[in-house]
C-alpha cells in the first residue's frame, strides 16, 4: 500500500459573530412527493427499542427522550417481539387492561400492552419506493393507526428485516400540520386537507 504524505489542512480564525447550522431533520413534502421522503430509514437512524420487561412508566420516559412515539420492543437476541407506541403506555389501554385485569399502573409491563408482531401490519420496502405521501397517508388512515413499519428482506440470508417506520406525527411535520398524538381522526383530516391545498 502506497504511503501518502498528508498535509495539514489550512485553517483561519473564526469570525467575531459566528453562528451554528440547525440541522434539517424534515424536509417539506406533498401529497405527490416519493414516500421514501418522510420515511425514518434505520439505516440511517439507530431504532428506538425497549426490552418487553420494562415499565410502562419507563417505556414512556425512553420515548420522550428519544423524541419518538414508538418503541420496537426486542429480546436478548435483538430479534423484534413487537411494538409499543405512546398511545399503548399514556392512553386508555394501560386503564382498560388494569380494569379487566386488576394490579397497580406501576406494576405494568411493555409486555403487557406491547402489540406482537404477528398483530403488525407492515409494508415492503419494494412497494413503498414506487409509493408517493399520499399512499403512505391513505394506509395510515385505513388502518387507524399513527405508525406503519416497512420491511425488507435480506438478499443474502432471506431474513426479514424492519428497514424503515412512517409515523403520521413526521408526515404532519413535514407538511406543516401540528398533530395531535392521540387524536387519529383529527390527525388524518389535517393531514389530507394539507395534502390538498
Amino acid at each position: 500500500m502506497e504511503r501518502r504524505n498528508h498535509r495539514p489542512l489550512a485553517s483561519r480564525k473564526a469570525p467575531k459573530e459566528l453562528g451554528y447550522q440547525q440541522p434539517s431533520t424534515f424536509a417539506s413534502v406533498t401529497a405527490n412527493s416519493p414516500a421514501i421522503a418522510v420515511m425514518t430509514d434505520l439505516r440511517q437512524v439507530t431504532a428506538a427499542t425497549i426490552d418487553a420487561e420494562t415499565t410502562l412508566s419507563d417505556a414512556t420516559r425512553a420515548m420522550m427522550a428519544r423524541g419518538v412515539r414508538l418503541l420496537l420492543v426486542v429480546a436478548a437476541d435483538q430479534s423484534v417481539l413487537g411494538l409499543i407506541t405512546a398511545r399503548d403506555t399514556q392512553g386508555e389501554r394501560p386503564m382498560q387492561w388494569l380494569h379487566n385485569r386488576g394490579g397497580k399502573h406501576a406494576d405494568l409491563r411493555v409486555r403487557d400492552l406491547m402489540i406482537s408482531t404477528q398483530n403488525i401490519d407492515v409494508l415492503d420496502i419494494k412497494d413503498v419506493l414506487h409509493a408517493e405521501v399520499g399512499h403512505i397517508v391513505a394506509s395510515l388512515k385505513a388502518w387507524g393507526r399513527q405508525h406503519a413499519l416497512v420491511v425488507e428482506q435480506d438478499a443474502v440470508n432471506g431474513v426479514t428485516r424492519i428497514r424503515g417506520i412512517f409515523s403520521a406525527t413526521q408526515i404532519g411535520r413535514q407538511l406543516g400540520v401540528p398533530v395531535l398524538p392521540f387524536d387519529v381522526a383529527v390527525t388524518f383530516a389535517d393531514i389530507e386537507r394539507a395534502l390538498v391545498d
